[in-house]
């Protein structure tokens, strides 16, 4: 029962961080821009993977999207392709793991190939747990070190302040580190369930039969098979009364009177 309840938890738990994960890349909102000390405040520019938008006090929104791959920075192409990577493969985990949940039966499917789909479902949404929260954190260094690069040269030469627009984190970055995390608890629940569904080894002892008392040796001898035509010996017991047995020349002796005293 333990075992059922630890893999449909990692499912669910997978789940939700695969949703994130989709959710967070599709979001505008990776880096705003910084009010702080910024007297013009008619215009909030923001920022995604994918376009950049511009919001006006009016309340219209204009977004425009990125037309060029070969323009963008190394990093930001990066963070892309992890973030995708972590989609996919986040998805792929939740189609095996569906298949692979206890309480489905699907025709034969025994015990150990469940084991083995929830293992690697496991490890797909580590892996994708990973890659999102890396690109996520690989944004996030970019944005830190544009933000003192920016505020350093807003306050250089003659004292005056320039005017330039800084950017932090959006709410996309919060987003995909939560995503993340959950994908990768539920990744390490699946693992956790793989255990349990292992069938354990079933181990038969080897019986010993020994003979009680001391060991008797058998010795085997010769054998004389008889032809079945010899007259058989009967032997009487008794007072005055033995065998009589036959002589050399063939003829039969019988007891004298002097053989009862």
């Amino acid at each position: 029962m333990s075992t059922t309840i630890c893999q449909v938890m990692g499912f669910l738990v997978s789940s939700l961080g695969v949703a994130g994960c989709i959710v967070s890349t599709a979001m505008d909102m990776w880096s705003t821009q910084d009010l702080y000390d910024n007297p013009v405040t008619a215009v909030f520019q923001y920022q995604g993977l994918w376009r950049s938008c511009v919001r006006q006090s009016s309340g219209f929104t204009e977004c425009r999207p990125y037309f060029t791959i070969l323009g963008l920075p190394a990093m930001f192409q990066a963070v892309r392709a992890l973030m995708i990577v972590g989609i996919v493969l986040g998805i792929l985990g939740l189609l095996v793991c569906i298949f692979a949940l206890k309480c489905i039966r699907i025709g034969t499917m025994e015990n150990t190939a469940k084991a083995n789909m929830t293992l690697t479902s496991g490890i797909m949404f580590i892996v994708a747990g990973l890659c999102a929260i890396t690109g996520v954190s690989v944004f996030a260094n970019m944005l830190v070190t544009n933000f003192w690069m920016s505020t350093a040269n807003m306050y250089q030469g003659m004292g005056m302040q320039n005017v330039q627009n800084r950017y932090t984190f959006g709410s996309a970055l919060f987003v995909g580190w939560v995503a993340g995390g959950l994908a990768l608890v539920g990744g390490i629940m699946m693992c956790l369930a793989c255990r349990g569904l292992v069938p354990e080894e079933s181990r038969y002892k080897a019986v010993s039969y020994n003979a009680s008392g001391r060991n008797i040796s058998y010795r085997t001898g010769p054998y004389k098979v008889g032809s079945g035509y010899e007259p058989e010996t009967k032997a009487r017991k008794g007072a005055g009364y033995e065998e009589a047995a036959r002589s050399e020349d063939g003829r039969r002796s019988y007891p004298s009177k002097y053989d009862y005293v």
